[in-house]
């Protein structure tokens, strides 16, 4: 059960609580219990219950999410804040499922298999860039098991370790291959060779973690960035780079939309990364306009 210190004002030792943010073990580990050993109809009817106890319990982070919802669709409700958390439960606990060695399977219809085909055309590979959306967790194994491609997910690191290993085992069990990359120049080498023979890459796009480079861009009406890195990536590559989002329809059911096809030339200038830059942000905004209680925008800072 993870925990973390917090200082007393004493100078004793630090004292401990338990860690209910929403990308923390605790939470992980609880989706992964139920999803795991739980009976089908606790998987599949439960976890909207615990979305929305998490929504009632954290009111700083339903007060972020609302203001999300209102800036995608003009408006946000209480029950579009409590869906937020019940779609973020659902396919969370879906993903452990799948990943747990159960009969569950995921089941995906991918729209625009002919511009995925195109770009594999190309012979440069292929860069996907992706958000966190209820798609997210299923978009990588539904794009391997599609066209039997090799995926590499870029992550960075996350901010509770024992977070990202309970997820990392799922991962791997779905066939995610992760490659976590930080500042290091270098650490994108490998994904430059991946590409160069004809290997998918796929990344986040709707945030920029902290201590990385940002593209300016606009998004739902507000100045924002998307991270450089795959822009960088495309040009040195010569990958088309694609929009892949998907959101979740139903029990273990998923939809993935495919668009896109932007390319950069080797030594692109300013001004052409921020035009591709642009027409991306407009991509996942619209994405996210339709579809506002299937994105994941949780933290502040940029990582959850």
């Amino acid at each position: 059960m993870a925990r973390v210190a917090t200082a007393d004002t004493d100078g004793e030792q630090p004292s401990r609580r338990l860690d209910l943010r929403v990308d923390s073990s605790f939470w992980r580990r609880a989706m992964q219990g139920g999803a795991v050993h739980g009976p089908e109809p606790f998987i599949r009817y439960s976890p909207p219950v615990f979305g929305a106890a998490f929504a009632l319990a954290m009111p700083a982070l339903r007060a972020r999410i609302r203001e999300n919802v209102r800036r995608a669709k003009g408006t946000a409700s209480t029950r579009d804040v409590v869906e937020v958390f019940a779609n973020y439960a659902c396919s969370l606990t879906e993903a452990f499922a799948v990943g747990s060695g159960r009969s569950q399977r995921l089941v995906a219809e991918v729209r625009g298999d002919d511009v995925y085909r195109a770009a594999k055309a190309r012979g440069r590979g292929v860069i996907v860039v992706t958000a966190h959306t209820s798609g997210w967790y299923a978009a990588g194994p539904i794009l391997r098991s599609v066209y039997d491609d090799e995926v590499k997910v870029v992550m960075q690191h996350e901010r509770d370790a024992a977070a990202e290993s309970v997820q990392a085992k799922t991962r791997r069990a779905l066939g995610v291959d992760v490659v976590h990359v930080g500042d290091d120049p270098l650490a994108a080498l490998p994904l430059l060779t991946h590409l160069r023979k004809g290997g998918v890459v796929a990344i986040q796009i709707d945030r920029v973690p902290p201590g990385t480079r940002g593209v300016d861009v606009e998004f739902l009406g507000a100045p924002s960035s998307l991270p450089v890195g795959p822009l960088q990536l495309a040009g040195l590559s010569g990958a088309p780079i694609l929009a892949v989002l998907g959101r979740r329809l139903g029990f273990l059911e998923y939809v993935v939309d495919v668009g896109g096809g932007w390319t950069l030339p080797r030594r692109a200038d300013e001004a052409a990364v921020s035009a591709v830059a642009r027409e991306i942000a407009a991509t996942v905004e619209r994405f996210v306009r339709a579809h506002p209680t299937h994105w994941f925008h949780f933290a502040a800072d940029g990582r959850g």
